[in-house]
């Protein structure tokens, strides 16, 4: 019987619930729960494992190297940052509008922090999201050139919930097509899906950093129409030792805190 079980349960490719079938069959012999409690809490465990499972994975894809969360953020060191406006961000209702964030501030100052606590609520709130830098960006844009996957590489792109952009404006000096490849995908984005932009730069700066004005225009033009900009312009290195602040959680202590084997 306990084969058959196991053989349905695979078929079914409810995989937690085969795991822990012996143990859930000897708690209900001593507990003697009804026969709904008892499938109610079987399948409930069931669901949670595979939420689990599938938050890792998006995870795993998100590009996330290292992950902060909002609630620990040092809002009395940041005061040009206001924690009702990250909060309001957090719950997320900004993704399913197509609006789009922009950090502005200096180096350490938090931009990262902040950018990445909100990506991370929404990995877990089942949105896809994925981090990358500007710069790698940039060079997967001109890489994909060479093997003619630039249309594959800005679709994809163009499909995730939420792209977080990180340090916009550190990056080596562009070729014309990688800006022109650049404009497509936020093109694509603009209004239809959220991205978080975190720079050291004004946008008055954008179009000399980016070497043309007009398309600069029309892109800021966009953008800035569904979009909430945050600069930091008051506050303290975050990163100096003195502050004694933790650093970020690696991406393994984050997902061993999903309970997975």
């Amino acid at each position: 019987m306990i084969d058959q079980l196991h053989n349905l349960l695979d078929t079914l490719k409810l995989r937690h619930t085969r795991e822990t079938l012996a143990d859930a069959l000897k708690a209900a012999q001593q507990k003697k729960p009804s026969y709904s409690r008892f499938l109610l809490e079987l399948l409930s465990r069931e669901h949670q494992d595979k939420r689990n499972r599938s938050i890792a994975n998006r995870i795993n894809r998100s590009g996330l190297e290292e992950f902060w969360t909002l609630e620990t953020f040092p809002y009395h060191l940041q005061r040009s940052v206001k924690k009702q406006t990250i909060n309001e961000l957090a719950d997320l209702d900004f993704i399913d509008q197509g609006k789009s964030v922009v950090f502005i501030g200096q180096a350490g100052y938090g931009k990262t922090g902040l950018a990445s606590g909100i990506l991370l609520k929404a990995l877990y709130a089942d949105k896809s999201g994925y981090c990358i830098k500007a710069q790698d960006l940039f060079d997967e844009l001109d890489a994909s050139q060479a093997d003619r996957s630039t249309r594959h590489l800005i679709k994809r792109l163009s499909r995730v919930d939420l792209l977080l952009l990180d340090e916009f404006g550190y990056t080596n000096p562009l070729r014309q097509v990688q800006i022109n490849n650049f404009f497509r995908l936020m093109h694509n984005r603009c209004g239809r899906k959220s991205t978080i932009i975190t720079t050291n730069l004004g946008f008055k700066e954008w179009g000399q950093f980016l070497g043309n004005a007009p398309l600069v225009a029309a892109l800021l033009s966009r953008l800035l129409q569904k979009c909430k900009t945050i600069i930091i312009t008051q506050g303290t290195n975050l990163r100096d030792p003195k502050h004694g602040l933790p650093a970020s959680a690696p991406a393994p202590q984050v997902l061993k805190s999903l309970q997975l084997p």
